[in-house]
């Protein structure tokens, strides 16, 4: 990879493994349906003006079926259904499950006519961090009911093919204007069912920092630089983000919850970033090749 594909990849890496601190102070006194409207709604707020003063949404009109479909199946849909099914089920075992988007994403990616050319090199990889992942949370299958599988089950699907909607129908358009649309979309949607649980009384500030936290630096930004990130290296090896971030969810749980370190997490590392390595690897190819192997929809 490219210094700036390394650059984004440890960011996402970073960025999107805090989350589950901060959802789950902020769950502890907003219902999730609230603190998805809330989320995607401060999002909104913060790229929006941004793409409207650069002309940036207009240009979406003509798109908005895989714009509609990108929000609703990356932002509005997964968003939810985890934040349920992790009332019924461990996190550890949650983070199992979304780790096999990186696989997903590849049946995807060939489904949609993109050419990843992923070698058996790249699938060990992939196959080697998800057994990093499965030492991380220590193989935590518990889970009350079947419907809570179900749930992750679409959230993998979702993010899974989210990406390549992004990178095939979206990657042309300013990623500013594309987020916040997105964003807004989903706020909207959410509003009405937000008003009727909202809250009595106002969250502590603790709760309103993680709301902040979530929106500010684990959405409006970091959807840009994943956006970034799936132009360096293409849909695939950007999801393998989904191997490390568990590892960081493991740190934060370490420094600030005073949980143990296991040795299974010490292995999960080494077999984390050894996957992610080989993953995301790309086989030389000639020149002629290099000029086939762009992504699809990738901007000059």
């Amino acid at each position: 990879m490219s210094r700036r594909a390394v650059l984004l990849f440890i960011a996402m890496c970073v960025i999107w493994g805090i989350p589950y601190l901060f959802i789950r102070i902020a769950v502890s006194e907003l219902p999730p349906v609230v603190l998805v409207f809330a989320r995607t709604a401060v999002g909104a707020l913060v790229l929006l003006p941004i793409a409207l003063a650069r002309g940036e949404v207009r240009s979406l009109l003509k798109l908005w079926v895989p714009l509609v479909a990108f929000a609703a199946i990356e932002i509005g849909i997964p968003w939810l259904m985890l934040s349920n099914a992790e009332q019924r089920i461990s996190s550890s075992l949650a983070g199992l499950l979304i780790s096999a988007v990186p696989l997903v994403t590849w049946v995807a990616a060939a489904a949609f006519g993109r050419r990843e050319q992923i070698s058996p090199l790249n699938i060990a990889g992939l196959l080697l961090g998800l057994a990093g992942v499965a030492a991380i949370v220590g193989f935590d299958l518990h889970a009350s009911d079947a419907l809570a599988f179900l749930e992750v089950a679409l959230v993998v699907i979702g993010y899974s093919v989210a990406p390549v909607i992004l990178s095939r129908f979206l990657m042309g358009l300013p990623p500013v204007g594309v987020m916040a649309a997105a964003l807004t979309l989903c706020a909207m949607a959410y509003a009405p069912a937000a008003v009727l649980q909202w809250p009595a009384s106002r969250p502590s500030l603790g709760v309103m920092a993680s709301v902040a936290v979530l929106a500010v630096l684990c959405t409006a930004l970091a959807f840009l630089l994943f956006f970034a990130l799936i132009a360096e290296i293409g849909p695939v090896r950007a999801t393998v983000i989904t191997y490390i971030n568990p590892a960081v969810a493991a740190v934060l749980g370490v420094v600030a919850l005073r949980e143990s370190f296991t040795a299974g997490m010490a292995v999960g590392f080494v077999l984390v970033i050894a996957g992610s390595t080989l993953a995301t690897r790309r086989r030389a190819l000639s020149p002629v090749a290099l000029d086939d192997h762009q992504p699809a929809g990738r901007g000059a």
